[in-house]
């Protein structure tokens, strides 16, 4: 008997261990959960390891909230907030397409298909002319090189175009940062691409800070791709929005994370110009940290997003720009933009305590 219960001593916490730890499986873990997989969580959560915020594996955020299935989508287009994708294009682990080897910064871990399937509805991309075509690229010294090229800019605006067509009722906005001096070079590779069915159109973008059109005419007129670029006499030459002329936007890079703080980017005009009415937060390191990730795109970024409220006129951003956008503590980057639409909608601190379908500052009692 002795040895029994010596025996039975040992098995049951060994029992009980294991009980603790398949508490959830099979997707039944909520957020914030211990998991061992991805598919231990539930819909719209991914095991993720959090190190050194948390110990082991948990289930966080992997997609957005719909705000347009949501609450509605028949407000102006700047009065809705989007998940953005800071160099979209700067992904890890895609081969190099020169046959030389990647030396340069990496940015994210989704491809742009995945991205957009995630709920990013805006993409910063960098263009280039490099080989005698328009290629996404990083640059050392002004230009694009071997080794810091990451591909030709039409497979990335295939991938948009395949996801426009597949999901019609979506809207993507596309921020270049351009140094394509190519006469027509932008016009051609988005013609190309079959893009310029969806192109909204210069005509109808506001100029004096009123509001844009309402969300349910960009779809019903299939006006769903709002394309901006840094380069501003492309507006008249190839009819491409001048970004600064629609838009404010904050410093960029480690100038930008200083908390308490949020200074406008050089080329922006002040983050209190209400003439522009769209308003764009990056949060983001200079230099892209993959394990600090989970710890900026957390309370930090809700924190500067109130920051940049403030010295926006109170305005909440209509873009909020991260890196490695999925990586977080618990609902991250999405539970942001869930923060900004609550407040853009309704008035309330999440877009979940609004009343569905309404347009007025109405919050549920819930």
């Amino acid at each position: 008997m002795g040895s029994l219960h010596c025996l039975i001593l040992v098995v049951l916490p060994l029992l009980y261990i294991v009980a603790a730890a398949a508490t959830c499986s099979n997707g039944t873990c909520k957020l914030l959960d211990e998991c061992s997989s991805d598919e231990d969580c539930g819909a719209g959560l991914y095991c993720f390891s959090c190190s050194p915020e948390f110990s082991g594996s948990k289930c966080v955020r992997s997609s957005f909230t719909n705000q347009f299935k949501l609450i509605n989508n028949s407000l102006p287009f700047n009065k809705y907030g989007f998940l953005t994708t800071h160099n979209s294009y700067s992904i890890e682990g895609v081969p190099s397409y020169t046959g030389v080897p990647r030396i340069t910064f990496i940015n994210q871990a989704d491809n742009v298909t995945q991205q957009l399937n995630n709920g990013v509805r805006a993409l910063m991309l960098d263009t280039y002319d490099f080989n005698g075509d328009v290629w996404l690229c990083h640059s050392f010294g002004g230009e694009c090189h071997d080794f810091t090229a990451f591909g030709p800019a039409i497979d990335t605006l295939k991938e948009i175009e395949t996801f426009l067509l597949a999901n019609p009722s979506e809207i993507v906005t596309i921020i270049l940062e351009d140094y394509v001096h190519v006469p027509n070079g932008l016009t051609k590779v988005f013609t190309d691409a079959g893009l310029k069915k969806y192109w909204f159109p210069l005509s109808r973008m506001p100029k004096n800070g009123e509001d844009w059109p309402l969300v349910s005419d960009m779809v019903a007129k299939n006006q769903r791709l709002v394309v901006f670029t840094s380069i501003k006499s492309k507006e008249e030459s190839e009819g491409i929005a001048y970004q600064w002329k629609y838009m404010v936007e904050n410093q960029y890079g480690d100038g930008g994370m200083k908390s308490g703080s949020c200074p406008n980017r050089g080329e922006s005009p002040p983050l209190n110009d209400t003439s522009k009415s769209l308003v764009l937060v990056n949060y983001f390191r200079t230099v892209p940290l993959n394990l600090l990730s989970c710890e900026d795109n957390s309370e930090n970024l809700i924190n500067m997003l109130q920051t940049c409220y403030g010295a926006s006129g109170n305005r909440w951003a209509n873009f909020v720009a991260v890196d490695y956008y999925k990586k977080s503590k618990g609902t991250g980057s999405f539970g942001a933009v869930d923060t900004i639409n609550g407040k853009l909608l309704c008035g309330c601190d999440d877009v979940h305590a609004c009343v569905p379908g309404s347009t007025s500052q109405a919050c549920s009692k819930r």
